[in-house]
Order: C-alpha cells, then sequence, then structure tokens
C-alpha cells in the first residue's frame, strides 16, 4: 500500500451543475464506489465552464490532497474546456492521439454510415504525456495525469453512464493500484426507507428505544426526509467488509425491530415496487381509482417492470360524471357528502375492484390544490381506500406541499395501506 493519504477531491465541471438544470448524480456513485475501499471523498467541487475557474479548482485540490477526480467538460464543442483547463494546470501542451481519432472515425461510419464531424477532434486530444483511459460506453477517452511530485488527477466525462462505467472499468483499478485494495477503515452505508411517520415522530420512537441505542455506536444514522418519507441512511467504519456488513446488519436490525412496519423498503426499493411484490406473492390482482392524482398511482405501478402480472387497470374519475357512470358511485353520496368524502371514495374503491374483477383496489379522492379548498376541505385534504376480498379500509390525510408532492404523497399513502393490509 502506498503512504499516500486515502483520499481524494472531486471536481464535477458544467454550467448546467451551477445553475440548477442538472444533478450531480456522478459525484454520488463515485464517493460511494472509492468508500468501498476505504478512500474518502474529502471534498466536492463545482465549477462552471470557464477554463480559469477549472484550472484554480485543480491547483487548489492538488494542494490540498494531491488526487483529483474530474467529471465532465469531455464533450467535442467549445464549451467544453476541462482537456484544455488540465493541460493548463499540469503545463503540458494538448497533443492528438492518432490512434483515437481513427478509432472514432471508423466508430461514426458504422454508426451513423457518414464521416466523422470536425467538432468531434477534440476528444482526441490529450495532455502530453498523460494517459488515455478508453471508454467503452461514449467516444470521449478519459485521461490519467501525473507530475513530477507525484500529483495525479483522473478525468471522467459527465455523461452518467459513461462516467459510471468508466469508474468501475478506469478509475478503480487506479485507485487500488493508489492506495492498495483496502486503503483504511471500509465505509460501509445502509438506508432503510420509512413512511406514514414524520421525521421528529419517527426520531422520538428511535431515540427512546436502549437496543437501538447500543446498536447505534457501531456508526452514525441520518434522517433524510421527503416526499415518499423518512429514509434512515445508517454509516459504518471497519477494518474489513466483512466487519462493517456486520456492524451494519446489527443495526439494521434494530432499527426494524424499533420502527416496525413503519419500514417498508432498503435502498432505492419503491414503494409500488413493494406493493406488487407483496401482490404477487399472494397470488393477487390490483386496480386503482384515482381522482386528483390524474393516474399518477397507475403511472407508478406501471413503471416497474414485470408489472403486468398483478396490474390489471384502472379508472382516472376526474370527473362526478365518471364517477358514477365508471365505478358505479351514488350520486346521491357525491351531493349529500361531495366528491372528497370517506363515502365516495370507499365507493370508488369498491367499483374499481368489481368492474376489474380485481383482487385488489386502491382509490384515492383529493383537493390537491392549489386552488379548490375551503375551509371544510382545504387544499391537501385528501381520502384513500383500499378494497380486498373482505375488507374495506379509508382513511383520512391532510398532506402539505405543493400541486405535485400532495398527489405524490397520496400514491405513496394508499400503497402503504395496502401493503399494510397484505402483510
Amino acid at each position: 500500500m502506498s503512504d499516500q493519504a486515502a483520499a481524494v477531491e472531486l471536481i464535477t465541471i458544467g454550467d448546467e451543475l451551477l445553475l440548477g438544470f442538472t444533478t450531480d448524480t456522478n459525484g454520488g456513485y463515485i464517493a460511494r464506489k472509492l468508500a468501498d475501499v476505504g478512500v474518502a471523498v474529502v471534498r466536492r467541487a463545482s465549477v462552471g465552464d470557464t477554463q480559469e475557474h477549472i484550472v484554480a479548482a485543480i491547483h487548489e485540490a492538488l494542494d490540498r490532497t494531491g488526487a483529483v477526480i474530474t467529471t465532465g467538460g469531455l464533450g467535442p464543442t467549445d464549451d467544453d474546456l476541462t482537456r484544455d483547463a488540465v493541460a493548463a494546470a499540469f503545463g503540458r501542451p494538448l497533443v492528438l492521439d492518432e490512434a483515437h481519432m481513427e478509432w472514432m472515425r471508423e466508430r461514426w461510419r458504422k454508426r451513423f454510415g457518414r464521416d466523422l464531424p470536425t467538432t468531434n477532434r477534440r476528444q482526441a486530444l490529450i495532455p502530453d504525456g498523460a494517459r488515455k483511459l478508453f471508454n467503452n460506453y461514449g467516444s470521449a477517452p478519459g485521461v490519467y495525469i501525473e507530475d513530477d511530485r507525484g500529483r495525479w488527477l483522473v478525468m471522467l466525462p459527465g455523461v452518467p453512464r459513461e462516467a459510471r462505467g468508466m469508474t468501475d472499468d478506469a478509475l478503480m483499478p487506479i485507485i487500488r493500484d493508489k492506495f492498495g485494495q483496502t486503503a483504511g477503515a471500509v465505509i460501509r452505508s445502509r438506508t432503510l426507507r420509512t413512511t406514514g411517520i414524520g421525521e421528529s415522530l419517527l426520531a422520538d420512537r428511535l431515540e427512546a428505544d436502549a437496543p437501538l441505542r447500543d446498536a447505534k455506536a457501531a456508526g452514525s444514522m441520518a434522517y433524510l426526509p421527503g416526499v415518499e418519507g423518512t429514509d434512515l441512511r445508517v454509516t459504518v467504519r471497519a477494518a474489513s467488509s466483512s466487519a462493517a456488513d456486520s456492524a451494519l446488519d446489527r443495526v439494521a436490525g434494530a432499527l426494524r425491530a424499533a420502527a416496525g412496519e413503519y419500514i417498508y423498503g432498503e435502498g432505492v426499493d419503491d414503494m409500488a415496487g413493494v406493493l406488487l411484490d407483496r401482490c404477487r406473492a399472494r397470488r393477487a390482482t390490483l386496480c386503482v381509482a384515482e381522482s386528483c392524482t390524474g393516474g399518477l398511482l397507475g403511472a407508478r405501478l406501471t413503471a416497474i417492470p414485470g408489472s403486468s402480472d398483478v396490474f390489471v387497470g384502472g379508472v382516472i374519475a376526474y370527473s362526478n360524471e365518471v364517477k358514477v357512470r365508471d365505478l358505479g358511485v351514488v350520486q346521491e353520496a357525491i351531493e349529500t357528502h361531495g366528491a372528497v368524502s370517506e363515502q365516495v371514495v370507499r365507493a370508488m374503491a369498491e367499483g374499481a375492484r368489481q368492474r376489474f374483477d380485481a383482487d385488489v383496489s386502491l382509490a384515492i379522492t383529493g383537493v390537491a390544490g392549489p386552488g379548490g379548498g375551503t375551509d371544510a376541505k382545504p387544499v391537501g385534504l385528501v381520502w384513500i381506500a383500499v378494497a380486498t376480498g373482505d375488507r374495506l379500509e379509508s382513511r383520512k390525510l391532510n398532506l402539505w406541499g405543493d400541486r405535485e408532492e400532495i398527489r405524490y404523497r397520496a400514491t405513496q399513502a394508499v400503497m402503504d395501506l395496502a401493503r399494510r393490509l397484505l402483510i
């Protein structure tokens, strides 16, 4: 193992990042991969497409850690300045890699049946003395460059598919060569997903649990609230992967015992996928009846690959006429209680279940806003219901946020109710 500190800095490049049009997902992926081998990203910086600013960021990062990774700015247009900035920062000229140029020409002819555009020539330029890192996912190569003081930099493309692929194929072998297979304490994280309970109430519940307090001594835990609920991210540092995973298992087990059914999944589990799995395990079919969510519930369910073996269909009953005609809601119930009511949502759920001859039916009606609310039925009031063969359960929700958030929270809540009923 090298005597270098197991730490790097990451620089993401592009005006679109600073302007908020693009979210940096590459940085998180790279950081997680490095953490798996005990290398920490000690600083992340985003800079725009200005060569002066990129050069300054590179100099500062090299002075601090001597190990830098950049993503972005390797495209063919004149606003892609990373290669120019890296060459300037290391005091090297850019030289044309003839082999890469010919590879791009051949690739372009095979894929598009015509000659390579002149602008793509920029992608074959690399700093003199640098090592090209082949890109199996796009045309821009990565680059490894080192100065006479042993300080080094790796350039990766910014396109997420390319950045992630090259992280695995090209960056990680360099990291292992520089720092060893395991550079320091292995850093592992695990995320447990909760819904149906607010962040503060969840914290009170967990912090009062003595076994969980003991388990948490192995690492740290962060509360990450969002529109789907509150994620619990546990992070541990240990001498080996097995020790880290064992510590995570202990903490996750204690969290599951303390939070109970509020936890619905791990990692990137989606409630729609969890519900479909529950239905699949019971060989149950599923349908929906939606008013204020306007098809969002059905869209979330059908976004999951393989949903067709469970989900049979739905009705977007946005108007009262459709509720009556297609779901069998009695007109008198709407006139007496209003479209946003327990009586109507229960009728919607049962009507959809009968119409589609499904085992499980989910229904939603509410006031998503921003207009349409009253003192009696304000924006955010939502009724949900779930009908199964022998049960019909309904809930009143008072949701918050803008229109999109209210609609999303409503779909999350009704799927959660169904998930709990299908235990």
